[in-house]
């Protein structure tokens, strides 16, 4: 697994393990991830990313949001409750070089709670496949005050989410078993 594209191209990132399977880790392909990019890329309206504050639920290995910075994102907090997850992503953390841009939160998901600083522009969500935990995460980070209005969400699951009140649909694409869905937070 490495990042694909910007400053940070061709890194190699730290994984699970093959015979690791109690993490529970599915992290997003490499092929996946830049597809991912590439449709942020060249969506009407300019590229999300640049200069974005994200946020990254379920992180797993932090692949995402550590792409994210290497394509110019401010800042990325990344929130993962599992211990081999966030041993990953502090490793993950140290080859990039990027703890000046990054927070990794333990916490589940699902039940975020109030967001004490500033609201994220961009979040990824990347929840185990098929389990509704996607559903429970999103609505808890627009709950808690965790998303800007206006916010872009990318969810990778492995069917089509049902999104909460206070998303709309912008798009939807298909890799093999992965469905990325993008979602836009309602204006104020």
């Amino acid at each position: 697994m490495r990042i694909v594209g910007g400053t940070l191209r061709g890194l190699t990132l730290a994984e699970v393990g093959a015979g690791d399977t109690a993490a529970h880790l599915r992290p997003t392909t490499d092929r996946v991830r830049e597809a991912l990019f590439n449709l942020l890329a060249h969506r009407p309206g300019g590229d999300p990313v640049a200069g974005a504050r994200v946020l990254d639920l379920f992180a797993g290995t932090g692949a995402l949001g550590l792409e994210a910075l290497s394509r110019g994102a401010a800042q990325v907090t990344f929130v993962d409750d599992g211990a081999t997850a966030r041993a990953l992503i502090r490793e993950n953390i140290d080859k990039a070089r990027a703890h000046g841009t990054t927070r990794l939160y333990r916490r589940d998901a699902t039940a975020l709670g109030p967001n004490r600083g500033a609201a994220f522009d961009l979040l990824f969500l990347d929840p185990p496949y098929g389990t509704g935990l996607g559903e429970a995460a999103v609505a808890s980070a627009l709950e808690g005050g965790w998303l800007a209005p206006g916010a872009l969400v990318a969810w990778e699951d492995s069917q089509p989410p049902v999104l909460p009140a206070g998303l709309t649909p912008e798009d939807e694409r298909r890799y093999g078993d992965t469905r990325l869905t993008f979602a836009r937070v309602a204006d104020a």
